[in-house]
């Protein structure tokens, strides 16, 4: 299992709803993959032009050759291509490790 995490930088508020509106149609087409795991949209709450999309396959491979060489992935791509010139990050990772949440609220 990997998470790719992309990174948004919007050009100002006014392509916040329609960025939205994007990825949850590219969400849809997402969830249809069996190589993919699950996905989320989050806003920063400091600067809410930023996004953070994280997106959990089952492997490099499953993302890459998988979904990338899938029917889905034009739809997907069309969906999202006008905001990859607002993009400056997107990688795959690996956990490592994690907690439990201590002190549940």
């Amino acid at each position: 299992m990997i998470t790719e995490y992309l990174r948004y930088q919007l050009q100002n508020q006014s392509a916040c709803a329609e960025f939205e509106q994007a990825y949850l149609q590219a969400m849809a087409i997402l969830r249809r993959s069996p190589h993919c795991l699950g996905a989320e949209l989050s806003q920063c709450l400091d600067a809410p032009t930023d996004y953070i999309v994280r997106i959990t396959w089952d492997s490099v491979a499953g993302h890459l050759e998988g979904f990338r060489k899938s029917a889905d992935f034009m739809p997907f791509l069309a969906l999202v291509r006008p905001y990859i010139p607002s993009m400056p990050e997107m990688r795959h990772y690996q956990l490592k490790m994690a907690s439990e949440q201590i002190n549940p609220a």
